[in-house]
């Protein structure tokens, strides 16, 4: 890497802080293998979501026994919409940033930075301090919107850091409005003698130690990287909660879920019908009418009721067992059920 002469401005594309970003990066590679990193993290997301979308039937995920290619698949859901926006405004950030660098390589100073860039630090002073207030204290009004005061911490951490880099990528006299000074033939005379000394070359700030470069970059990634999860970690429960929501709504033109048992399981739900077979030999006696399957995990299975409320009715988790039979009747054919024989 070339130094700046003097009364030179650095090259945009080396900039102080990139350097340390760089090595940074190499060291998070090393220390954490990438695919073990997102592969946790869909873990994560995934089993945040299915907390909360069994939590809203009453019922412990963890009684379920999902795995961890059930959380992965989950996750996918949470995550899609996060990484699609995150993914968006990255692009959009990469390809204004690589303008404005093409135009400072390029030697131009558009007048824009003298506004641009304190701007920048104040938008991202307001944003970090709001997220931090957030964090401190938990009746603030940005708890009441869905993810936005962690993305108010990022972003605010963001725009903080990205004016850092600009200022340090410009000259230092870039940033200030100079008053053009007419030029004069030395021939001509003027209204009084002529200053022969030369002027001083800008100075630059000597290059700060690779060390407090890495260690800024990563208090930048830590605090972007815990904002984001933060607010992925809320979104997933939003998600959970909605998916729960859904599922409740199609409820009533959902598979009907026939329960046969050998005993009677004295289940006493809203639209549940216990009926006892007449035969005697039979050997599933016992049949629940008026349930729908959600799910069926861990030798479990997980039924509601299809007229299911909000705490006005219950889950039921029946073990998976050579007492138990499930028959499914399409919705089209329930009206079949009263006149099925045991």
């Amino acid at each position: 890497m070339s130094e700046p002469g003097d009364g030179q401005a650095p090259d945009a594309s080396d900039a102080g802080p990139l350097p340390g970003m760089r090595r940074f990066g190499a060291l998070f590679g090393a220390v954490v293998a990438p695919t073990s990193f997102v592969t946790g993290l869909m873990y994560y997301f995934g089993l945040n979501q299915a907390w909360w979308f069994y939590a809203y039937f009453g019922v412990d995920a963890t009684l379920l026994g999902l795995g961890t290619t059930d959380y992965l698949v989950i996750s996918v859901d949470a995550l899609f919409v996060p990484m699609v926006v995150t993914a968006a405004a990255g692009l959009t950030a990469f390809w204004g940033h690589d303008l404005l660098r093409a135009r400072l390589a390029a030697g131009a100073r558009p007048p824009a930075l003298r506004i641009l860039v304190p701007a920048l630090g104040a938008t991202g002073a307001l944003f970090a301090l709001s997220g931090f207030w957030t964090v401190l204290d938990n009746d603030f009004f940005l708890h009441h919107y869905l993810a936005v005061a962690p993305l108010s911490l990022a972003i605010g951490v963001i725009l903080l850091a990205y004016a850092l880099q600009l200022r340090r990528t410009l000259p230092p006299d870039a940033l200030h409005s100079h008053p053009s000074t007419p030029t004069q033939d030395p021939d001509e005379p003027g209204d009084g003698p002529r200053d022969p000394r030369p002027q001083p070359p800008a100075q630059h700030p000597a290059p700060r130690p690779e060390w407090a470069a890495v260690a800024e970059w990563a208090v930048v990634f830590v605090l972007v990287g815990l904002s984001l999860i933060w607010a992925a970690t809320d979104y997933a429960a939003s998600v959970g909660r909605a998916r729960a929501q859904q599922l409740v709504a199609r409820l009533p033109t959902s598979t009907t879920a026939v329960l046969r048992t050998e005993r009677s399981l004295s289940i006493d739900a809203p639209g549940v019908r216990e009926l006892r077979c007449a035969d005697a030999e039979s050997g599933y006696p016992y049949r629940y009418e008026g349930l729908v399957l959600v799910i069926q995990s861990a030798d479990q299975y997980v039924l509601l009721p299809r007229n299911w409320e909000p705490r006005q009715s219950v889950a039921l988790v029946i073990p998976r067992t050579a007492s138990v039979r499930l028959e499914f009747v399409l919705n089209t054919a329930s009206g079949t059920l009263s006149r099925t024989s045991c």
